[in-house]
């Protein structure tokens, strides 16, 4: 298993180098140019060239590239250009990180909370009221885009509760490894977060509703089970301890990648409900062109989508001991 984890660590940073390289030419050499989009489209020619070559931005490809990458290397990631005008891009990161990943976090939470077991009865009453009414969940929550389902909770839950929230100053707490940023939220649980990541985790739910479903559905037809229940051990030993655990497998794949979207966030739910993440600062980028800020996002969702599947592969061997002997 180590050495598999070394192999894994070793193509690290040759697949950032490709990322890099990919993000940092479209991110130059793509629709629009820096200069002109900090200084607007009335921008005179001769402050346009004189930017151009204070940004380094007249030089070739590689060298800027290369400059780059040495800087970000150090932590510095640049500047940004437009909205977030002189302020370094690493330190807007850093600031907006801590909202993404509690709102992203608690969705997943939820989703596994309410997901799991709602799989695990469906495939257990397979064909029956149940699992009809657990597959209608499943098409809903898959059926109802986010954009649909901000406005209408949104409504609902402003009428008759104090779930929704005005969520310009709010307070991350989750505990010692994440700085705290003043405001309202308050802790991982606030009621403040609930609504906007309960709408979040509703695709997560019908996503591992479903696979839970068909895996415990597959897992209960194999002969081992056909094995342990002949040796007459009770049917809760056979579903926890023989069934359930490898129909965890597949899950553990998309936890896998939904822990590495911890760090993208959610465009939508951060934008309707003004939470200041990175979901916030990427759409405002992608907006107004800000180059640096989305090349360093780019960079910092790719490392979290690599290192989640690292993750996945090593929990696959606590979860099936074939994997690991293989």
């Amino acid at each position: 298993m180590a050495a598999f984890v070394i192999r894994r660590l070793v193509w690290l940073p040759i697949l950032l180098f490709f990322v890099s390289v990919i993000t940092f030419a479209l991110g130059l050499y793509g629709p629009g140019d820096p200069v002109q989009v900090m200084l607007g489209m009335h921008a005179n020619p001769e402050t346009i060239e004189r930017l151009r070559h204070e940004y380094g931005f007249d030089q070739p490809f590689y060298i800027q590239y290369l400059n780059y990458v040495a800087n970000a290397l150090q932590g510095n990631f640049g500047y940004s250009l437009v909205k977030y005008r002189d302020q370094p891009v690493g330190v807007l990161i850093a600031e907006k990180l801590p909202a993404t990943i509690q709102l992203n976090l608690v969705a997943i939470l939820l989703g596994c909370a309410i997901g799991v077991p709602l799989g695990l009865v469906a495939g257990l009453k397979r064909d029956t009221w149940l699992d009809l009414v657990v597959r209608g969940i499943v098409v809903a929550g898959i059926s109802f885009p986010i954009i649909f389902l901000n406005p209408v909770l949104t409504f609902i839950f402003s009428r008759r509760h104090e779930f929704t929230l005005a969520a310009t100053n709010f307070t991350f707490s989750i505990g010692p490894f994440l700085p705290m940023v003043q405001g309202h939220w308050d802790g991982l649980f606030s009621p403040k977060i609930i609504l906007p990541a309960f709408i979040e985790s509703l695709g997560v739910i019908a996503v591992l509703t479903r696979q839970m479903r068909a895996g415990m559905i597959e897992v209960l037809s194999e002969d081992y089970i056909r094995t342990a229940r002949a040796k007459g051990l009770r049917e809760r030993v056979v579903v926890v301890r023989h069934a359930m655990r490898n129909a965890l497998i597949p899950i553990a794949t998309i936890l896998g990648l939904m822990l590495g979207g911890l760090v993208a966030g959610s465009f939508l739910v951060e934008n309707w409900f003004d939470v200041p993440g990175v979901g916030q600062l990427a759409f405002d980028a992608l907006i107004s062109r800000d180059y640096y800020v989305i090349m360093a996002l780019t960079l910092l969702i790719a490392v979290a989508y690599i290192l989640a599947n690292l993750f996945v592969d090593v929990l696959y061997g606590f979860l099936d001991p074939r994997i690991r002997q293989s």
